[in-house]
């Protein structure tokens, strides 16, 4: 068979995903901040944008905000009490030159200066100390020399927010190009800072240093330190016997270690935490259903400036500059498009949400049903991997509390008798209620809260049990009944 060139015409599918449909991806799984964030890089970038007036906000919905009570606006129109009623028993002649008396500035009193002279409010804001801050000042008034304060800068570059140098000093000593020594000494001295603990490199040696400060890090105190993984496991008898104390004194010990703070650096002012803002309201609506709201606050609006528009296009002679207009008219109109379609989004997820979970927003977490992202996707027609991007960082404020999307989807429990599936959440409550209502004398095993579990209609695994007891930090049954033994 000759080769031979030729043309040939094909009709196939493909998705080009262009620019513009990335970022329409990606806003999906923006959550509240990130999405103002970036909209406010779209009004600095595209003049055509621009935020809408005061009076095209929309008004809040009354679902959110209740109705305001005017009575009391309507009563401060009449406290413009006259002289007369003021000052009965003043003359006529008293009450004109009170009236006409000018007020008089007392935040000028005592000071000798003017309103202008005055701090202004931004002055008189303080900010709190971070930890760094604190160390680095008591590091300049140490006295240490020049290469002991470059050790010790990189030494809190190292301490997290609980006060705790987290530092390889070998690895610290070849950075700096000094002996190991060397930061070791540095390290020693900056543990005598305020507040006692502080740059300890374990929880043990934080307790150390203030047991130390107090005087009482005696061989039996020594020996209880050394020990404390059985503290944890709830291991008194041997912990009891490593230390070589009486019943009693070990108490008197246990009392002082809860005494101490094992976080010393975690009173000072880190990084700012932030507030998380629900995406959607749910309240309950008077027939019983449940009304699901988008929040507008956390909604940025932006308009497409129309004149503005017409009046750059037409003063626009060259290429370059209609080019660049016709650009920021398409970018305008598709973020527009975009968060409006975001939105639209969100709310038609939380409803199927909402729809699909009604009896945890009536009853509780025990009568969450098994949901996946297949699901709602079928149910609202979507793709899945739409339906993850939209609850992704995205929280419903409840009656019952602020939640994130993500935490409606659990995995299916089996039922013994062939039934209903059980939400993984609400087996999990299960368990905590379970071990929560256990006596000291009937501390319940794995293999008997199986048991009960399968008594209530729930098929599951001892391993899934243990996992369970394992992700709401619950210790094992030979762990309580040391616990409960010691107690009584």
């Amino acid at each position: 068979m000759a080769m031979t060139p030729r043309l040939e015409m094909r009709q196939g599918q493909s998705l080009v995903m262009t620019p513009q449909l990335q970022q329409a991806i990606k806003l999906l799984q923006f959550s509240s901040a990130e999405l103002a964030a970036f909209v406010e890089e779209e009004l600095e970038r595209n003049p055509l944008l621009e935020r809408p007036a005061e009076d095209e906000a929309p008004a809040r919905d009354d679902t959110r905000a209740g109705d305001v009570d005017e009575a009391p606006f309507a009563a401060a129109e009449h406290l413009d009490a006259d002289l007369e009623s003021l000052h009965p028993d003043m003359s006529e002649g008293d009450r004109a030159d009170a009236g006409a008396a000018p007020l008089t500035d007392w935040s000028k009193a005592g000071s000798g200066k003017s309103l202008d002279d005055l701090p202004g409010f931004e002055d008189t804001l303080t900010e709190d100390v971070s930890l760094a801050q604190h160390l680095e000042a008591q590091m300049s008034a140490a006295g240490f020399t020049d290469k002991e304060r470059l050790i010790g800068a990189a030494l809190i570059d190292q301490v997290d927010d609980w006060g705790y140098c987290r530092a390889d000093t070998l690895d610290l000593a070849m950075t700096l190009g000094c002996a190991e020594a060397d930061v070791l000494a540095v390290l020693t001295r900056m543990q005598g800072f305020d507040p006692t603990g502080i740059m300890a490199r374990s929880i043990a040696e934080c307790l150390t240093l203030q047991l130390k400060e107090r005087n009482r890090f005696d061989p039996a105190m020594e020996a209880f330190i050394g020990h404390l993984d059985l503290l944890g496991k709830g291991d008194l008898a041997r912990l009891q016997a490593a230390c070589g104390v009486s019943r009693d004194d070990l108490e008197d010990m246990i009392a002082e270690i809860r005494a101490l703070t094992p976080k010393p650096g975690a009173a000072f002012g880190g990084a700012p935490s932030q507030t998380v803002v629900p995406d959607v309201f749910v309240r309950s609506a008077p027939d019983g259903s449940w009304h699901v709201e988008l929040n507008s606050d956390a909604l940025p609006r932006v308009l497409m400036n129309q004149r503005y528009y017409a009046q750059i296009s037409k003063s626009a002679k060259q290429e370059k500059d209609k080019q660049f207009v016709s650009e920021c008219a398409s970018n305008a109109n598709w973020l527009i498009k975009s968060l409006d379609q975001r939105a639209r989004t969100i709310l038609k997820v939380a409803k199927e949400i909402v729809r699909q979970q009604d009896a945890f927003f009536a009853h509780g977490v025990e009568h969450l049903r098994p949901l996946n992202l297949k699901m709602i996707a079928t149910a609202i027609e979507m793709h899945e991997s739409t339906v993850s991007r939209v609850t992704s960082n995205k929280y419903i404020a409840t009656p019952r509390g602020v939640f994130e999307m993500k935490y409606f989807f659990t995995a299916a429990i089996q039922s013994t008798g062939g039934g209903e599936t059980h939400s993984a959440e609400a087996v999990r409550r299960k368990i905590q209620k379970l071990v929560e209502a256990e006596t000291p004398a009937d501390i319940l095993s794995d293999d008997r809260i199986v048991e009960i579990l399968r008594e209530s209609g729930i098929d599951i695994a001892r391993r899934t049990v243990a996992k369970y007891r394992e992700s709401l930090r619950i210790p094992s049954s030979v762990e309580r009944k040391r616990r409960a033994g010691y107690a009584r």
